[in-house]
Order: structure tokens, then C-alpha cells, then sequence
């Protein structure tokens, strides 16, 4: 994963609700991540209302947009605390081991992009549901998943 890990960090801090420190870390973040500079650009010029309000309506308000990867019941098993703690890493507490921007976060931190990879199914699916949609958020998924091997076929 030679290099992403800025793009995780960044796409983490995309995904997660647009606070007053979002809006702070915008400049930095479109020059950090140009995959997410269309993102970057569309939350600089909403209204922060407008734009904390879109994201409850995309995430928490409902529609089947989870940030959350064991919704996605795949094969693969959701990230634990454990897991996080054998890398050196804490979790919060505010939100599971299974939040994507958590999930973001420790691929950044580890360098490791195997629980994204584990996930790809569900985060396509997020993914397509995002563009269906018609949210800017679909274009951080876009960038993330175009960092990831395809998904394997024939299973």
C-alpha cells in the first residue's frame, strides 16, 4: 500500500461528521489528497449547515448508507478492539472497531490496507449505493476502492 496512507487518513477525516475541525483541515486536506479534491472543493464552498445536514440525511438519518462495516455482512469478520490494540492502537470508544473512518485510520497508521481489502465487497456496495444516491461522499469511496485490488470473482 506504498502511499495511500495519507489518502486513508484524509478519506477518515472526509467520512466522518463535518465539525468546525473538518472545515479547518479542508486546505490541507485537498493538497494532501488530490483523489479527494472534488470532495475537498464541494465541502469548502457548502454552508456548514448545509453540509452537516446532508450528512445525517446520507448517513444517520436512515438509508442504507452505513459506515459501518459489519452491516455489510460479508465474510469477513469486523475489525475488534484486540486487533486495534495488537497494532499499538486504541479506539475511542465513541464509535466501534468497525466504523469505516476507524477502519481508515488504522490502515493509515499500520500501513496495512488488509481490513480494507478483507471489506472490499462491502465498501463496493457503500460505494454504489453512495452514487445511486447522488452524493459527493461516493467520490471518497471512489478513491479509496481504486486504491484496493478488484474484488475476487468466481467465489
Amino acid at each position: 500500500m506504498p502511499g495511500f496512507e495519507v489518502l486513508y487518513q484524509a478519506a477518515a477525516l472526509c467520512l466522518m461528521y463535518p465539525d468546525d475541525d473538518f472545515r479547518a483541515r479542508l486546505p490541507l486536506l485537498r493538497e494532501a489528497a488530490p483523489q479527494l479534491r472534488e470532495f475537498a472543493d464541494h465541502a469548502a464552498v457548502t454552508p456548514p449547515m448545509e453540509l452537516a445536514a446532508h450528512y445525517v440525511e446520507v448517513f444517520e438519518a436512515g438509508h442504507d448508507h452505513s459506515l459501518y462495516l459489519s452491516v455489510w455482512r460479508e465474510a469477513a469478520p469486523a475489525p475488534s478492539e484486540e486487533l486495534y490494540r495488537a497494532h499499538g492502537l486504541e479506539t475511542t470508544g465513541e464509535e466501534p472497531p468497525d466504523f469505516l473512518p476507524a477502519v481508515l485510520e488504522f490502515a493509515s497508521r499500520t500501513g496495512s490496507d488488509e481490513l480494507l481489502t478483507e471489506h472490499r465487497d462491502g465498501l463496493d456496495q457503500l460505494r454504489s449505493k453512495l452514487t445511486d444516491f447522488g452524493t459527493p461522499y461516493a467520490t471518497v469511496l471512489d478513491a479509496v476502492c481504486a486504491t484496493l485490488p478488484p474484488v475476487a470473482t468466481g467465489r
